[in-house]
């Protein structure tokens, strides 16, 4: 199927994108790397006047590393969270990721921002990010504000972004020297959304655990996390399984999702546990 006609907009400008989405209100819709909303506009499930694409937008770029955090632009690809060296180094959970996102064709287009932004349950990014504990800035007419991703995630599609804001940047805490690491996905074939996923950090008296396409938001457990650094391991895989809500779907009925749930957990913590360092 082909889409709707709709009018195409690339601004240069940050504010002038979010002039148009003001401009156009519901009819007016941004598009970062297209792999979630274009499929949607084929389908007519999403019908828009006004596509404003971000790509032109220096604002949104970039790879910025700071004392304690790095700031990733909202248009930088998965392809480039893969190849920066700089980038694996500081935070290696974020390359192991994207490496299982997709295929290379759609990581070399797919964006950052674009996977985090749209409240998708079944992307790989937003639980990671809120394992890292990171922070979103958006920007609408009144100006910027920061939302941390453990906050963002309200139900599937809906999140604490206003219409007519857009996510800019997002900023990242550099874990501790030594802090071991694993994102652990089950899927059905290449390409796929996860079945099941996780994200584990665990470090010296610290941990953080995060599981994605288990609910209708990504799910973070501050209870997992503590008992994972209290070295309780089953009691970190019982407290995120209490934590999740699978539904029935394609991928499998939820009591094979909940056995996915604990057996990527379970791997993933023995791998995060074997790569710390002290």
């Amino acid at each position: 199927m082909i889409p709707a006609g709709f009018d195409y907009h690339r601004p240069a400008e940050l504010d002038a994108a979010i002039g148009l989405l003001q401009e156009h209100g519901d009819e007016a819709r941004v598009i970062a790397g297209g792999h979630s909303l274009v499929p949607m506009m084929k389908l007519r499930m999403a019908v828009l006047s006004h596509l404003v694409d971000l790509r032109d937008i220096p604002d949104l770029q970039g790879i910025e590393f700071g004392a304690d955090s790095i700031s990733l632009g909202a248009m930088v690809t998965q392809h480039e969270l893969i190849a920066h060296a700089g980038l694996a180094e500081a935070v290696p959970l974020l390359r192991e990721a994207a490496l299982q996102i997709a295929d290379p064709q759609v990581r070399y287009l797919g964006t950052l921002g674009g996977n985090v932004a749209n409240g998708d349950p079944g992307n790989d990014m937003p639980g990671l990010m809120q394992c890292l504990d990171a922070t979103y800035k958006v920007t609408g007419p009144d100006g910027s504000r920061q939302i941390r991703a453990r906050d963002f995630y309200e139900s599937a599609y809906f999140t604490a972004r206003s219409d007519d804001e857009i996510l800019t940047r997002i900023t990242v805490p550099i874990p501790a020297a030594g802090t071991g690491y694993a994102y652990e996905k089950q899927k059905r074939k290449i390409g796929d959304y996860a079945t099941a996923a996780a994200a584990v950090l665990v470090g010296e008296g610290s941990a953080s655990i995060a599981m994605t396409n288990l609910a209708d938001v990504p799910v973070w457990s501050a209870e997992a996390g503590a008992a994972l650094a209290a070295g309780d391991r089953e009691g970190a895989v019982s407290a995120a399984l209490a934590a999740i809500d699978p539904q029935e779907d394609m991928r499998g009925p939820v009591e094979f999702k909940r056995h996915v749930a604990g057996v990527v957990l379970r791997r993933a913590i023995a791998r995060a546990l074997s790569r710390v360092a002290g």
